[in-house]
């Protein structure tokens, strides 16, 4: 029941039983009324009778002695007491009004006729003694007539006492025991009324209300402190108290799902925050490696629970090759065909194997791994991979990240596909187009940034006859017999200097900390080369490709300034001995077959 009701019930009844409390004492008061109205009619009537009594009796001394004193005084008062007489006489007529009972009011009656009687004796015994016969007047007030009504009357008067006793001592206890009981009843409901207000404010105030709310106090104070940890213990009453838990409840529980979005949207902060990181570095990276550091750094933060590679296809695009991974994945291969890759077939991320419903990617082994796959692109181009696995068995929530993944990928695609088309404009504004070497502008530029001092071999290479190559097949075969000295002399020199195009059909390769001896060994080493390959185009045997190449190096034969020159004298000078051979600009030249001679 709820507290309003029965705090409603209470009151009710307290004023219910305070109501019959006072009626109670009102009927309590009337008895005691009525009680004092039985002892005023008890003394008023045995007042009356009293008073007849003595009134006979003090009239009869009064006669006797006016009739033995002969004294006037005596007949006076003789005749007032008989005034008094008549007057107590008026009032026993109207005794009834003071509640006299038939029988009180007979005895009443008879006390009249015997005073009556008794008053006629002594009258004529005054006149009689009046008259001088004081013999008949002390007869008739001693003698026996006299003394039988007066006794009688005495008797009469005893028994209207009697009579008036047994009434109003009847009435006077009936009065009281009524009084008695209401003032018992009274008090009764009193007590109750208390025990009530008492049971109420222990039961209500304290059990149900104080105590409740002291050991929510406590519970509240900790939930304003945000102490969402606190248990609330779940109180089932259908009163305002259960109300008051159960609105707790609803707080708290509102309270720790405040504090998980607040979590979650402190998390989805920092996870855009750390993508918006990753997205200003992407735009810095100057290569692919440096792009590949960058995610390989964020992607772990951003999805701790993934580890993962990222690729990116060839310029064939037939074979995706890793350039980046993190957090050590197992699954996947390092290089893999692009069909072998559901994501890049669809154009869309993929999921292998979520739960056997869906097909795995060619790509993964056979343990059953769970697999993301999300295609980078660019402007409609497919350029690349982003792979996804779960990391230490942790849950893989790719449906909460998707969004974040997908904005990952398609800022990653750009990032390559800039850095792809930065390479390329880069190439096109350092490299030949037809051979693929750096061009002449490298070339003075490399020169320019050596440090004076250090050791620097030129080589000067020039194809011979090349313009029978143009006039016998075509400028195309031309362009195909550059294409192949180009490529044998990067294959040739690899790692051990720079190769670019002077300019029509000669080559130039600077190596640094290199000598005369070593750049005139790498000039042998690329002239054998090209000379021992035959060359077809177009399914034309274009025949076998002679170069000459002439040897500079710097500081040991002259500065650095005139290195090309000095090289491309010895050309001139390979050139003016019948060419397919490698001169030094020193003095030094051999030609093919022939023995080594001093030029000095």
């Amino acid at each position: 029941m709820r507290i309003n009701a029965i705090t409603n019930w209470a009151y009710g009844v307290t004023v219910l039983l305070t109501g019959l409390s006072g009626a109670a004492f009102i009927l309590s008061t009337d008895s005691a009324i009525k009680e004092r109205q039985a002892v005023e009619q008890h003394l008023v009537l045995d007042t009356l009778g009293e008073e007849l009594a003595l009134g006979a009796e003090t009239r009869s001394d009064e006669a006797r002695l006016y009739v033995m004193r002969n004294d006037e005084r005596h007949l006076e008062a003789f005749h007032r007491a008989e005034d008094e007489e008549r007057k107590r006489e008026e009032a026993i007529k109207t005794a009834t009004r003071f509640g006299a009972l038939p029988g009180e009011m007979a005895a009443l009656q008879e006390i009249m006729r015997d005073a009556e009687a008794l008053d006629k004796v002594e009258v004529a015994a005054i006149e009689a003694y009046q008259k001088g016969d004081r013999a008949a007047a002390q007869e008739k007030l001693f003698g026996s007539e006299h003394e039988r009504l007066q006794t009688a009357l005495l008797d009469t008067v005893s028994r209207f006492r009697d009579l008036t006793n047994a009434r109003t001592g009847g009435a006077l206890s009936a009065a009281q025991a009524q009084s008695d009981w209401y003032a018992a009843a009274a008090k009764t409901m009193l007590g109750i009324t208390a025990a009530l207000f008492l049971s109420v404010l222990y039961f209500i105030l304290k059990r149900r209300v104080a105590m409740p709310l002291s050991r929510m106090s406590g519970i509240v104070t900790r939930l304003a402190e945000q102490d969402y940890a606190v248990e609330v213990p779940l109180d089932r009453r259908r009163d305002e108290i259960g109300e008051m838990n159960q609105a707790i409840h609803i707080f708290r529980e509102n309270g720790i799902e405040r504090d998980r979005l607040d979590a979650e949207r402190r998390r989805d902060q920092q996870t855009k925050d750390l993508i918006l990181q990753m997205m200003h570095r992407l735009q810095a990276c100057q290569s692919q490696d440096e792009l590949a550091e960058v995610v390989a750094r964020f992607a772990p933060q951003i999805f701790p629970n993934l580890a993962g590679h990222l690729y990116v296809l060839n310029d064939s695009r037939t074979l995706l090759t890793q350039i980046g991974t993190w957090l050590d994945p197992e699954h996947s291969a390092p290089s893999f065909p692009s069909s072998a890759c559901w994501g890049l077939r669809r154009g869309r991320p993929h999921v292998s194997n979520r739960g056997q419903s869906d097909i795995a990617c060619q790509h993964l082994d056979d343990h059953g791994a769970i697999g993301l796959c999300v295609p980078l692109t660019a402007q409609g181009d497919t350029i690349g991979l982003l792979y996804f696995e779960e990391h230490l068995k942790e849950e893989f929530a790719v449906e909460v990240s998707r969004l974040y993944l997908e904005l990952i990928a398609e800022n990653i695609g750009l990032a390559v596909a800039n850095l792809q088309l930065r390479e390329k404009l880069t190439n096109l504004a350092v490299r030949d187009a037809l051979t693929g070497l750096l061009n002449r502008r490298c070339l003075d530029e490399a020169l320019n940034r050596h440090p004076r001092g250090k050791p620097l071999s030129c080589l000067m290479v020039d194809i011979d006859y090349f313009k029978r190559f143009n006039d016998e097949f075509g400028h195309d075969a031309g362009d195909v017999v550059m294409q192949y000295v180009a490529q044998i002399i990067v294959d040739t020199v690899a790692d051990a200097g720079s190769a670019y195009r002077f300019g029509g059909e000669e080559f130039t390769v600077l190596m640094p900390d290199a000598g005369e001896a070593a750049g005139f060994a790498l000039a042998e080493r690329l002239r054998t080369r090209i000379g021992t390959t035959p060359l077809s185009h177009r399914g034309r045997i274009l025949g076998t490709v002679s170069v000459s190449v002439g040897v500079a190096s710097a500081p040991d034969d002259g500065p650095v300034s005139t290195l090309l020159t000095r090289a491309d004298a010895a050309l001139i000078d390979a050139k003016n001995q019948g060419r397919n051979r490698s001169v030094l600009a020193s003095g030094l030249a051999i030609g093919e077959g022939a023995e080594r001679r001093n030029l000095a």
